[in-house]
This record gives structure tokens, C-alpha cells and sequence, in this order.
């Protein structure tokens, strides 16, 4: 039995790492458009783009449908979805606050626990941010894996605080908000450059927690979640004013 149990372990990672690439490769295609918005999904015709088989995309899509980024329609299949209205981000939004407000006063009572973790977060997060703003001097676009990378750094950082909070329902709830994913697709789509101010906001964040006061954490973390939300429904202001006039 050990045997066997041994075999079946590399397996089983085998099969999830699989899928975890079908699964980035899914979500660069859709940052980059290759995939766009109401386009119907074939699980075999993108299996055999891919060179993979049906069963690692059909467990991509399930992920993507649950983040909202894919739709599933009985006997028709999967589609992707459109993005976010802005008063669906803004509720998006609010949702994540409630969750988070509530996990970085728990996380900033343990400061000296979560620094070692969330100054790494930091690192990586100014690391991935260079990236874009020396891509962005450049004149160049950046690409959908570069753009997916600044995004999960920024990401990292939260689920740090969240994890920190000691109440893994309030992950589970922030994972199920797909919040992050959906925030990129709105960069990716409209050309967002607001990764310097998000790295700067998160830097009061951390420096918050460093000189050990929770209640400028709660605070900072507070102004920096309303900070991308004004951000956020701000790009949808010239199309909305189009709507109207249409």
C-alpha cells in the first residue's frame, strides 16, 4: 500500500500542476483578448489548442466559472463572460472591504507574526510593479502573463493580511470573490496604470503594522480599498457618459 501510495502522490501533483497551467494559460489568453467576451468555449477545440486533454480544461473552466471570468449555460457550454458593470465593481468592492477591514485588525494585533511574511509580500509587489512602469517607459504593452504577475503580487499581499487574521472562512469568502481577477481583466481592457499609488498605499499598510498600531492599519487599509474603487469606477466614467447619450 505505501507503494502504491508513493506512485499515485506524483500523480496526483502532476495532474494539479496540469491544470494550474491550462488554467494561467486560460486567463492570459482572456487578459490578452484572444478569448473575448462572449466568445463561445469549446473544452475539446481548446484542449487540442493547447495539446493537453478535455480533463485539465474542464477543471480550469470550473475555477474560472466560480470567479465569474467564464459562464456555463445548460447544453450550451461555457462562454466568457462581460466584464463587470461599474455598479457591479463597486459592489465587488465594498464586499472585499468587509471581509478585509475585518481581517487586518485581527492580522495587526499579531503584527510581529505577519511582518516577515507581508515585507516579502511588499518585495514582490515593488518587483512586479517595476516591471510594468519600465515597460510602460518603453512604449511597450505589457503582456497578459506580465500584467498577471503584478496583479498576483498585489494579491499576495492582501491574503497575507487574511491569512494572518487567523479565520480561514474570511479567506474562503475573499477567494470566492474572485475580486482580483476581475480587477485585472478591467486593467487589461482599459489600460490601467495605477500600480505605483497601489504599491505606495500598501507601503502605509505595512508601516502601519511595523510601528505596531492596529488602529492606523484598519485605517490605511480602509483609505487604500477606497482608493481602488474611486480608481476603479473612474475608467468606466467616459463609456457610461456614451451609454447615456446613446
Amino acid at each position: 500500500m505505501a507503494l502504491a501510495g508513493s506512485d499515485m502522490a506524483p500523480a496526483r501533483l502532476k495532474r494539479q500542476m496540469l491544470r494550474d497551467d491550462v488554467y494561467k494559460t486560460l486567463l492570459d489568453m482572456l487578459l490578452e483578448e484572444r478569448l473575448k467576451p462572449g466568445a463561445s468555449l469549446s473544452i475539446d477545440g481548446l484542449a487540442r489548442d493547447l495539446g493537453v486533454s478535455p480533463t485539465p480544461v474542464r477543471e480550469a473552466l470550473v475555477f474560472l466559472e466560480h470567479t465569474g471570468l467564464v459562464a456555463r449555460a445548460a447544453l450550451k457550454g461555457y462562454k466568457v463572460a462581460p466584464r463587470l458593470s461599474a455598479a457591479q465593481m463597486s459592489d465587488l468592492i465594498d464586499a472585499r472591504a468587509v471581509v478585509e477591514l475585518a481581517a487586518i485588525r485581527r492580522a495587526a494585533e499579531r503584527g510581529q507574526e505577519l511582518l516577515p511574511r507581508l515585507r516579502e509580500a511588499h518585495e514582490g509587489h515593488l518587483a512586479a510593479t517595476n516591471e510594468l512602469v519600465r515597460s510602460a517607459r518603453a512604449g511597450t504593452v505589457p503582456s497578459g502573463p506580465a500584467i498577471r504577475a503584478y496583479f498576483e503580487a498585489d494579491w499576495e499581499f492582501h491574503l497575507v493580511v487574511v491569512d494572518a487574521s487567523g479565520n480561514t472562512f474570511l479567506r474562503q469568502m475573499l477567494d470566492g470573490l474572485g475580486a482580483h481577477l476581475h480587477r485585472m481583466m478591467q486593467s487589461a481592457g482599459r489600460g490601467v496604470m495605477d500600480w505605483e499609488v497601489a504599491l505606495s498605499e500598501h507601503g502605509r499598510v505595512l508601516s502601519a503594522i511595523e510601528a505596531a498600531e492596529p488602529d492606523r492599519a484598519v485605517e490605511a487599509m480602509r483609505q487604500h480599498l477606497a482608493g481602488v474603487q474611486g480608481r476603479a469606477l473612474a475608467e468606466f466614467a467616459p463609456d457610461d457618459e456614451r451609454d447615456q447619450m446613446s
